[in-house]
């Protein structure tokens, strides 16, 4: 989850039950206020009544337009000493101007007259507007909490996308680093303190970075170049002693076996010492290079080497496919691959290669898909094979990316499929 999504949902979490408690508590307190209106009215009206009735005049009419009403009934000690002095509650009343029945707010009361005899009086208040009003203010309330729960999870997210736009422009600056590239220096227009500490500290390990990185070539170069003249000195006695001496089957096998080794060696040296200098961006020269005349030659040639186990390449090709390239590095990509896919094919099988607008694929024979995270990692292997340096896709990988081509492995219909995306003069 992001963390402006978090902060959100958080944010939500603690708004949502605080605006509610207000929004209740509004209401509440609405509501009392206009009962507290509607009784101080009642008592008015019931005190006039009162005051009409004990001065012996007579009390207000009952049809008086407004709809008021009041009922004075004689009630006896015993039932007047049983009932609160005073109660409020609300009931439903007879109209009968309307001839229905409404919600009113109603007084109850009771007095006693010159003569020590009780009487009890109800006076009712039709609320029908109070309560129309009533439902108006909670319609209201809660349009406002919605209004203002959206309008401060919203206004609370802007600022906050605002104040963390450096954190963004550095995590797409870091998304963007890779070492031994030209990098753009670190993003730092901002006068946040915190911020401009990450910046700098950012900066920092990426410089280290770039100076662990531009060391590591170095010596992979260094060692590797430093290796070619003791190696051939090795290969070259080797060779002299299976040549000139007199040796048994068991001394011939172990020289033979030393001679393997010593060529992977070799084999394993120069690879990365061309990986190496494709790094180092030593391959600056770039011509014209036909891929589909590449392609049939390597197939050509590896159909030859792996007759023995009736392996063969099947091509649909244009006549001609123009790219701007270092020739060498070129074959270095195409045979990589192709031998891959020959390598790693079962005897009596075919490898497809295809070029379709600027897509080359080239798919062999498969019966489980490979990791696409890790297979053009240096010394990888998703199956072991005698003489693989496990260096082959990690050179394809890095001449793909030194010249901004994108490779991609993907296991369709049993087979092994790299996808290349060319870009094509014409």
């Amino acid at each position: 989850m992001k963390l402006i999504s978090r902060i959100a949902l958080r944010l939500s979490l603690v708004l949502i039950p605080l605006l509610a408690l207000w929004a209740s508590l509004f209401y509440l307190m609405t509501v009392d206020e206009i009962n507290d209106e509607a009784d101080d009215a009642l008592d008015n009206y019931s005190e006039l009544i009162i005051i009409r009735m004990l001065a012996g005049r007579e009390p207000p009419p009952l049809n008086s337009g407004t709809n008021n009403s009041y009922s004075i009934t004689p009630i006896d000690e015993e039932y007047a000493l049983s009932k609160p002095h005073i109660e409020y509650y609300d009931a439903e009343v007879y109209i009968p101007e309307k001839d229905e029945t409404e919600p009113a707010r109603i007084l109850s009361t009771i007095f006693i007259d010159d003569n020590d005899n009780y009487y009890e009086l109800k006076v009712a208040i039709p609320t029908f507007e109070k309560d129309d009003l009533i439902r108006t203010i909670l319609f209201w309330i809660i349009l406002l909490y919605f209004v203002l729960l959206i309008t401060i999870i919203g206004i609370t997210l802007w600022i906050f996308h605002r104040s963390m736009h450096p954190l963004y422009a550095l995590l797409r600056w870091l998304d963007n680093f890779t070492p031994g590239k030209q990098n753009a220096p670190v993003p730092d227009s901002t006068n946040i303190t915190e911020f401009h500490r990450l910046n700098v500290a950012a900066q920092d390990a990426a410089n280290r970075a770039e100076e662990l990185f531009e060391r590591q070539k170095q010596f992979i170069g260094n060692a590797s170049h430093e290796l070619q003249t003791p190696l051939a000195v090795l290969g070259n006695r080797i060779e002299w002693l299976l040549d000139n001496t007199e040796l048994n089957e068991t001394q011939m096998g172990e020289l033979l076996k030393m001679q393997r080794s010593l060529n992977h060696i070799v084999r394993l040296n120069k690879t990365l010492l061309l990986l190496t200098k494709i790094e180092n961006g030593q391959f600056p020269e770039s011509c014209d290079v036909d891929i589909t005349l590449i392609i049939r030659e390597q197939l050509a040639l590896y159909d030859e080497i792996y007759a023995s186990r009736h392996i063969s390449g099947s091509a649909q090709l244009p006549e001609k496919f123009i790219v701007s390239m270092n020739d060498s590095l070129a074959s270095t990509l195409l045979s990589n691959l192709l031998k891959n896919a020959y390598v790693h094919s079962a005897p009596h099988s075919r490898v497809e290669v295809s070029l379709s607008g600027s897509t080359l694929r080239i798919a062999n024979d498969g019966e489980t898909p490979l990791n696409a995270e890790h297979i053009f990692e240096r010394f990888y292997q998703g199956s072991k094979k005698e003489g693989s340096t496990g260096l082959g896709l990690a050179l394809v990988k890095a001449v793909c990316r030194y010249y901004n081509l994108h490779i991609t492995y993907r296991f369709e219909e049993s087979k092994h499929c790299f996808y290349i995306d060319w870009q094509p003069i014409r």
